[in-house]
């Protein structure tokens, strides 16, 4: 069985172990640029912001309204939670089997028939 010291100097060194480890291995990144590269202008703080979060954002926006704006303009609810549908017919007239061409029959708006 472990003390509460021994634990604590454990899990102490795993700490500090994983604290340093970045600083230590960042070390390279500390060099000095070579002198044959370029020296490019400073980007200004609001571009860089426009370019690293706007473009997400819109991106964002963008594929929230491609999937919301459909269902909203056919009147269907988007609501977190809302009874599943049931009997749903993908292509199919809205108001099911029952809203039918003029002249056709009940019968025949079947699939396979079902006749034996």
């Amino acid at each position: 069985m472990t003390s509460t010291t021994e634990t604590i100097v454990r899990r102490s060194t795993v700490l500090l172990a994983a604290l340093a480890l970045p600083v230590v291995l960042a070390d390279p990144a500390a060099a000095a640029v070579p002198e044959f590269w370029s020296d490019p202008d400073p980007v200004p703080v609001l571009e860089a912001l426009l370019i690293l979060a706007g473009i997400p954002i819109l991106l964002a926006v963008l594929i929230a309204a491609a999937v919301y704006v459909p269902p909203l303009a056919r009147g269907e609810s988007v609501a977190p939670g809302a009874p599943a549908l049931e009997n749903q017919w993908f292509g199919g007239p809205r108001g099911g089997a029952t809203e039918l061409e003029s002249g056709q029959q009940a019968e025949d708006t079947g699939g396979a028939s079902g006749r034996w």
